[in-house]
């Protein structure tokens, strides 16, 4: 057996674990409305490891959950909302041959802040029958003695990285590759002592906010490949885009892109880079 065929293979492993969370199959069709898979701004499922929807369970935070799927896939939006919808493809070990599910975050608003309460699936096969597959064990995470306990973030200027409205590996300057390599030097250096990269991109509030979704985590997406690249491991690195939000700017005054307003707005348009240790 090689070992893309081992890797197949686990996925479906993982994923017949998820019908632990949350309601079975039957339970969701009847009690849960999912959006029509073709409104998702992907038009079709993402592919993504099987262990991370395993990681969602009840009581995580918005934010938590975001780390572990990303950004919700269709247009219910992120904030103010008890409902988050996904579509992940699994595949099934047969060769190239995969599922597509739906996949939903239900809230509840506690003490302010909205936690997950419980989640469901859509789909043919969704998650895999239990009684097909068993159940692959979660290996320990190693303590580390760190020094410090505590996560460290690096802020990376887009417009040094990326061309102008640019998010592809392409689109990378000669600056921005080599402060990716000069990052991925410092991750390795230090593995042992690193949980996850979590890469967030960025952008000012300038344009659309879907548009400005979408180009976030792609320049978030194309800074975790040329991490990987570089010898940083892939399964370490979760990339996030959240678009305008969270600006580090206050007192950009106007809506027009005019160059004064775009210069103000440089600070925004980012790449954080945030290392969570073992602890």
């Amino acid at each position: 057996m090689n070992h893309r065929t081992t890797v197949l293979r686990s996925a479906v492993v993982l994923a017949g674990a998820l019908c632990a969370i949350g309601a079975g199959p039957a339970q969701a069709q009847q009690e849960v409305k999912f959006p029509d898979l073709a409104s998702s701004y992907l038009k079709s499922g993402d592919f993504i490891g099987p262990d991370h929807p395993l990681r969602v369970r009840p009581g995580m935070n918005k934010d938590q959950v975001r780390l572990e799927l990303g950004n919700p896939q269709f247009s219910e939006g992120i904030f103010g909302v008890s409902e988050w919808d996904y579509a992940f493809n699994f595949y099934t070990g047969k060769g190239n041959e995969y599922v597509t599910c739906q996949f939903k975050v239900k809230y509840d608003k506690t003490g302010g802040d909205y936690r997950v309460a419980s989640t469901h699936w859509k789909g043919a096969g969704c998650p895999p029958d239990q009684t097909q597959v068993a159940v692959a064990p979660v290996p320990p995470v190693a303590p580390l003695q760190c020094k410090p306990c505590s996560s460290s973030k690096t802020t990376l200027r887009a417009d040094g990285m990326f061309r102008f409205n640019g998010a592809r590996e392409s689109d990378l300057l000669a600056e921005g590759r080599r402060q990716i390599g000069a990052l991925a030097a410092s991750i390795k250096a230090d593995a042992a002592g690193i949980r996850q990269v979590v890469v967030t991109g960025y952008t000012d509030r300038l344009g659309g906010e879907e548009y400005n979704d979408r180009l976030s985590l792609a320049r978030a997406e194309t800074v975790a490949a040329v991490l990987a690249s570089q010898g940083v491991d892939a399964s370490l690195i979760r990339a996030v885009g959240m678009g305008e939000r969270n600006p580090v700017t206050t007192s950009c005054q106007g809506t027009k892109a005019t160059p004064q307003l775009v210069s103000c707005l440089q600070a925004d348009r980012r790449v954080e880079i945030e290392l969570m240790p073992n602890q």
